[in-house]
């Protein structure tokens, strides 16, 4: 069932495939030589190296070169920095054929599982980022190491919507123990693909032994002679396939019910295959792989995932419609108006990334205070976590400051306001500022819904006026929705996208209309579940009727964490610009008079229902709806919105806002933002007549 190398051709024909080379190296007190073989595309680290099925095949053909050798052992390693991070992605979207699918998915434990039945010693040398299939290679070999300054450790398959496909659902458990590889596979998946730390890694048992990276390769060679040898013979975790096993499937059952709710088919096949691996059978385990892979391999979920993959790691990268960068201005200075919450935020982003003088500004010293304390605070976290050294704790904080006057933003580069959402206010401001900064300093606004054209209207230079929209919290979320105004001119912009990239977001251009991307698609959709909230939907109906699509949160959720006051003011701003599509709720009114913040009420164990008050302020109608209407209405909306979005020319393309989504919203991977679901769930064509993307854009091709 191995494809042969006619059919990898055929298959991945711009595969940038990745040579496996076999070498006899002699170690000390080994009688025989030791056949390494080394990984290695031939690109730098900035190119991983990935596994097509050209590949596998090259690694077939040095496991073939190595057993002829009868060494002593085989070892695998890979170039400078890297062993291996997978599959290739890329090519896995060319594929149309049910059986070229499987056959793929058989190759590759073909290939991986002559390590783990080898009579020869096997090992596998991590020395360096290490993932999916890169990960399953390693755990068929008999033993590992790891280099101590490994920079990624993941199964990330399932935050994609797949699932380890080559081994790793059945080999980890089996040796680190169910509890820990539901960690591993599931829970840091789905935790926003969650890394491991090398020390994380060691302690779990995934690897043997770490090594220093200044000598990793000879360590693991003298360590490989001594268990060759046996005079070492590393411990291995006692398996419980009992009452452990039991609770470690109910907890992954747990994890994937509460972030997808069955809305990922990765996810809910990689519980399957857990429990399968208590039985420990690697036939039956890898033919179920290998069954549930050709499988995945041909839906249009998975194909939203790598799309979203796409999405994140190259269009994220090189955003469309961004000025020529030679045009961005040095920035050796920043100034912050406020010294609230989000603008305390702001200035530790900036202080950590730039690392250049941050001031913020305030309308007391006591805020100023109270913004500058929260830096200086945060900062000790990171030192006593030892993310950061002493030194440079010492340096970051010495760098902010806080100051009464706006003339402390005279030789500042880029000033970032961060005040009341209030269009006087913040004109107010940046009226002020302009009176003391520099000609070409920047002047950004880091508004969630107001228009930048209008901001800028009464300034002598409202061309250096720049939309700045972080999300919150600022820390985590990495999009940076950067507005242009109708006079913004693009030195301003280059420089905006130069230091969204220096600040490590991931920034889109987005046209100066109302709410920008996330939160006016974020406000329609709400809008409309409140509207079946208050025509007499009960919340319990209109708060579950999106799980299908398994979103981070529910409606009533978003609008808890968005805070109701700020959801009002959206929607208030959003019905101001187009009154015929976003509505205000008057319940929605008398709720942020009440002072309400949340729907629900808890008791004691946690069970959730809706607050007796909120119950009794919220006057509902006698047209309930069904959660299926709910959601039906509800899609249907942003369908419509998105079309209209882009016919305004708000974002360049479709992508732009399903990367929005993805980055700023949390949606997740397998969904592919919004427009592939809508096409795929026939809304796009209900609605607008067209799908979004092209036939075999976030689908399998026909």
């Amino acid at each position: 069932m191995t494809i042969s190398a006619a059919q990898a051709k055929e298959a991945f024909p711009d595969e940038v495939v990745t040579k496996a080379m076999t070498r006899l190296v002699s170690v000390p007190g080994l009688d025989k030589q030791v056949a390494l073989i080394t990984l290695d595309n031939g690109l730098d680290h900035n190119r991983p190296s990935t596994f097509g099925p050209q590949g596998l095949l090259s690694l077939n053909a040095a496991l073939d070169e190595a057993f002829a050798a009868e060494p002593a052992a085989i070892a695998v390693t890979g170039k400078p920095f890297v062993f291996a991070v997978g599959a290739d992605l890329s090519g896995v979207e060319e594929i149309s054929q049910p059986e070229l699918a499987r056959q793929i998915a058989q190759t590759g434990h073909d290939v991986f599982r002559r390590l783990t039945e080898s009579d020869i010693p096997t090992f596998g040398f991590v020395n360096g980022a290490v993932m999916g299939g890169g990960l399953e290679l390693a755990l068929s070999c008999h033993y590992r190491t790891l280099s101590d300054n490994t920079a990624a450790i993941a199964l990330p398959e399932v935050f994609l919507g797949l699932f380890p496909g080559w081994g790793g659902t059945q080999l980890l458990p089996n040796l680190i123990g169910p509890d820990a590889a539901v960690t591993v596979i599931i829970e840091n998946a789905l935790n926003q693909n969650k890394m491991l730390k090398p020390a994380q890694a060691a302690e779990l048992g995934i690897v043997d032994e770490m090594f220093s990276s200044a000598d990793y390769l000879e360590q693991s060679l003298l360590w490989l002679a001594k268990v060759v040898r046996g005079e070492i013979s590393p411990q291995r975790k006692e398996i419980d396939r009992g009452q452990a096993w039991d609770d470690a499937i109910t907890r992954a059952k747990s994890i994937v019910d509460g972030k997808t709710k069955g809305a990922s088919p990765g996810a809910t096949k990689a519980v399957e295959l857990l429990e399968l691996a208590r039985e420990n059978d690697l036939d039956r385990g890898y033919a179920a792989e290998t069954d549930a892979l050709a499988e995945i391999l041909m839906t249009d979920t998975l194909r939203a995932g790598l799309y979203s993959f796409n999405l994140v790691n190259k269009r994220a990268k090189k955003p469309a419609g961004a000025p020529d960068k030679s045009l961005a201005r040095p920035v050796n200075k920043v100034g912050i108006v406020g010294a609230g919450l989000m603008a305390s935020q702001l200035a530790l982003l900036f202080v950590r990334r730039l690392k250049v003088p941050v001031v913020l500004t305030d309308i007391d010293q006591e805020r100023i205070d109270k913004g500058v304390s929260y830096v200086h605070d945060e900062i000790d976290k990171l030192l006593s976590k030892q993310r950061i050294a002493g030194d440079e704790a010492n340096r970051l904080k010495a760098l902010v400051s806080g100051s009464l006057s706006k003339e402390a933003f005279a030789d500042a580069d880029f000033v970032i306001e961060a005040v009341f959402e209030e269009l006087g206010v913040k004109r107010q401001v940046f009226a002020e500022v302009e009176q003391h900064v520099g000609a070409e300093a920047i002047l950004a606004t880091n508004t969630s819904s107001l228009s930048i054209t209008e901001m800028a209207a009464k300034l002598e230079h409202p061309e250096r006026v720049v939309g700045f929209h972080f999300f919150n919290p600022v820390a985590v979320l990495p999009l940076l929705e950067i507005v242009r105004g109708e006079r913004t001119d693009d030195a301003t912009l280059a420089t905006a996208f130069a230091v969204g990239k220096q600040l490590k977001k991931s920034s889109v251009l987005v046209k100066d209309a109302p709410a920008f991307v996330v939160n006016r698609l974020l406000t329609r959709f709400l809008g409309e579940v409140l509207a079946a909230v208050d025509e007499g939907t009960p919340f319990e109906v209109a708060d579950s009727a999106l799980d299908p699509l398994g979103l981070p949160m529910t409606p009533m959720t978003l609008l808890q964490l968005v805070g109701p006051p700020v959801a009002l003011h959206v929607a208030e701003t959003m019905h101001a610009a187009f009154p015929d599509r976003f509505g205000v709720s008057e319940n929605l009114k008398r709720f942020v008079d009440a002072g309400k913040s949340s729907v629900w009420s808890w008791d004691n164990q946690g069970n959730a229902s809706v607050d007796p008050e909120v119950a009794q302020l919220w006057q509902q109608g006698g047209n309930p709806l069904t959660a299926e209407q709910v959601r039906q209405r509800a899609l249907t909306a942003l369908a419509q919105e998105v079309r209209i979005m882009l016919d305004e020319g708000v974002v360049a393309q479709a992508q732009d806002i399903d990367l929005c989504l993805i980055l700023g919203a949390g949606w997740p991977f397998w969904l592919g933002g919004i427009t592939p679901y809508l096409d795929r769930s026939g809304v796009s064509e209900q609605v607008n007549g067209k799908p979004f993307l092209a036939p075999g854009v976030a689908s399998v091709p026909s």
